[in-house]
């Protein structure tokens, strides 16, 4: 089992996803545009007694992604795990600015992995596609400012692009899921929690806790392994238990009434 984990060039969830990988015995592709950050998690990986190499990828090329996933068969053999982790910087102090940079790199780059992988994974005889999504592409609208509308657009067509890919559980032995975590204990985050006294986070809408990267580790090499899982979104809010939503679920739990009947 060869994993490629994109975007595990940083000090967060990606680097936290392919240690883990590697814990577990898998070989690791770690892919990432910032090579020194790339070759670090690899060190970290070969240091604890963990097999990886790092390809340097731009997600937002479909050429580069195609030589990433062909580097991952020459070098540790078939590509049976592809975990679409990369993403572009989250500015919610921009909504309006970058916004084909997020939607290339955090939904066309899951596309292209994905489409690419898929090609690969069906050379190998199966395989499973885990795709990182936000609980900030579950909202029908915000009951406290903020957000960044190019990144909700982004998570919610990666969302998308896992439930309308389940049937290839069945026809070509390949299971995409999709999991959307509330807020990690990520440099920005932990330091913008840390700056709020618990009233604040109550009146800003902002969780009491925050996920660990091993958090978002462990369900992500769940959603890997479980072979009874294609096509399912794990979401896991940071202050809940990780639950998946409804298969077939329509998207909207409760409905109000027009002041006026049409």
């Amino acid at each position: 089992m060869t994993v490629i984990v994109t975007g595990a060039g940083g000090a967060g969830c990606g680097q936290a996803i392919a240690a883990r990988f590697a814990r577990d015995g898998a070989p690791v592709i770690v892919a990432d545009i910032a090579e020194a950050g790339g070759h670090r998690t690899v060190d970290l990986i070969t240091r604890d007694g963990g097999r990886a190499a790092f390809c340097g990828a731009d997600v937002r090329d479909e050429g580069q992604i195609r030589e990433l996933i062909a580097f991952g068969e020459r070098t540790f053999g078939g590509v049976t795990v592809m975990v679409n982790n990369a993403s572009a910087p989250f500015r919610p102090g921009e909504p309006l600015e970058h916004w084909a940079d997020t939607v290339q790199t955090d939904l066309l780059g899951a596309m292209f992995g994905t489409r690419h992988a898929i090609d690969a994974m069906r050379r190998a005889g199966g395989g499973a596609i885990v795709n990182i999504a936000s609980i900030s592409a579950l909202w029908h609208g915000r009951r406290t400012s903020g957000g960044a509308p190019a990144f909700d657009v982004a998570k919610a067509g990666v969302i998308r692009l896992t439930t309308t890919l389940a049937g290839l559980a069945g026809t070509d032995g390949i299971r995409v899921n999709c999991l959307a975590p509330g807020w990690i204990a990520t440099d920005g985050p932990r330091q913008y929690w840390e700056s709020l006294t618990p009233a604040q986070r109550v009146e800003r809408g902002v969780p009491s806790k925050l996920l660990k990267t091993s958090d978002v580790a462990g369900a992500v090499v769940r959603l890997a392994a479980d072979r009874s899982l294609a096509g399912r979104v794990l979401v896991w809010w940071s202050e809940d238990e990780p639950r998946l939503v409804q298969w077939g679920d329509r998207g909207y739990a409760e409905f109000v009434d027009l002041p006026m009947p049409l």
